[in-house]
């Protein structure tokens, strides 16, 4: 890394999540001065040990303030409500946290002169597509609040760009890997945690849609390479996050999982009312703008690791299913309990403290 980014204080908010358990400690190992920004909603999700602490702002998203953004040179925005079933639960929490909020930050971010802003976008507002295959000038098709808050909050940042801020979009596909902060929602997580746990891996639909799958670790180390990119690069500019040869279909994953685990059962279901979104993403741009970036994981070698560490945690049947690593059960625990209110803000003293491992939900 270049002499002239050692050092640079860097906000990545969402850092106890998914993503941020693996991006923090990486940027840090990078040489950036990180601070990270949580509502801790997921703090008590964890399935492996944080590699190191990061520095960090105890505070929900709607709540920043001025003071919150100066002296930092980028701010990396993962923060967001990200599983798309939880915005069927209350569409305005959606619409605050991952719209309205975002937008706020970058605002903020602009008038406290932070000169960078990485925003964690998906290649799922793409929809369920017609064309064969979508990059970044494809129409946008997005079918769930999720999606749409992602359009919105890319087209409002967009026009926040100056001489002085700028803005950029990564659009990730479909994250797997093992985290801290694990998730058993996302496909590829999904499909190896259940061959491994169940020794029966279930595809509901018909195996057809598209799939671009990243690793954790190379979307991590993805949005570094980015941050350290020319702004005449990547200002204002939106990129599909991954490598043309991880688009893969539902069946095809699902049997590199069910093929890692001796005696391990494949289902193909077909119901009707499966998912049926579908996008085989073109990741040429970025390619073409980061010739020198490699996409390390490739969907078998990744979930094979995954099945490593699976075994080397322990990972069977109570364990994968968890309520703690799955978003939308975990957010309904937590407001059954009373532990968050109506509005998905912490009750008096119900943040975090629940450290202890937890039985299947």
């Amino acid at each position: 890394m270049s002499s002239a980014f050692v050092r640079r204080p860097v906000l990545v908010t969402g850092h106890r999540g998914y993503l941020g358990s693996v991006m923090a400690p990486l940027l840090v190992e990078r040489g950036y001065d990180v601070v990270g920004l949580d509502v801790g909603y997921f703090d008590d999700c964890s399935i492996a040990a944080d590699p190191l602490p990061i520095p960090s702002i105890d505070k929900d998203i709607r709540d920043l303030v001025p003071a919150d953004l100066r002296a930092f040179y980028a701010v990396i925005h993962l923060a967001a409500l990200s599983n798309d079933p939880i915005g069927n639960l209350d569409e305005t929490w959606t619409e605050e946290i991952n719209h309205r909020s975002s937008v706020r930050l970058a605002e903020l971010a602009r008038e406290a002169d932070v000169r960078r802003f990485l925003f964690s976008s998906s290649c799922i507002m793409y929809g369920q597509s017609s064309a064969e295959i979508v990059d970044e000038t494809s129409p946008l098709d997005p079918r769930t609040l999720y999606a749409r808050s992602k359009v919105k909050s890319e087209e409002t940042i967009r026009d926040l760009a100056s001489d002085g801020f700028s803005p950029t979009f990564l659009r990730n596909g479909t994250v797997y890997g093992l985290s801290p902060r694990m998730r058993f929602d996302t496909v590829l997580n999904d499909l190896t945690g259940a061959a491994l746990a169940n020794q029966r891996v279930v595809v509901y639909g018909d195996g057809k849609p598209w799939r671009p799958v990243v690793h954790v670790r190379d979307v991590a180390a993805a949005f570094c390479r980015v941050l350290e990119a020319p702004l005449s690069l990547v200002h204002n500019e939106a990129f599909n996050t991954g490598a043309d040869h991880l688009n893969h279909r539902v069946i095809e994953l699902a049997e590199i999982a069910a093929d890692l685990v001796p005696g391990c059962d494949l289902e193909v279901r077909g119901e009707p009312g499966a998912d049926q979104r579908t996008y085989r993403a073109s990741f040429e741009k970025f390619a073409r703008a980061f010739p020198d970036f490699e996409f390390r994981w490739e969907a078998a070698s990744g979930a094979a690791q995954l099945i490593e560490d699976y075994r080397r945690i322990g990972l069977d049947a109570g364990l994968y299913g968890d309520r703690r690593f799955v978003r939308l059960r975990w957010l309904n625990h937590l407001l059954e309990s009373g532990r968050l209110d109506g509005s998905l803000r912490w009750e008096a003293g119900a943040a975090g403290g629940e450290r202890q491992p937890e039985g299947k939900g």
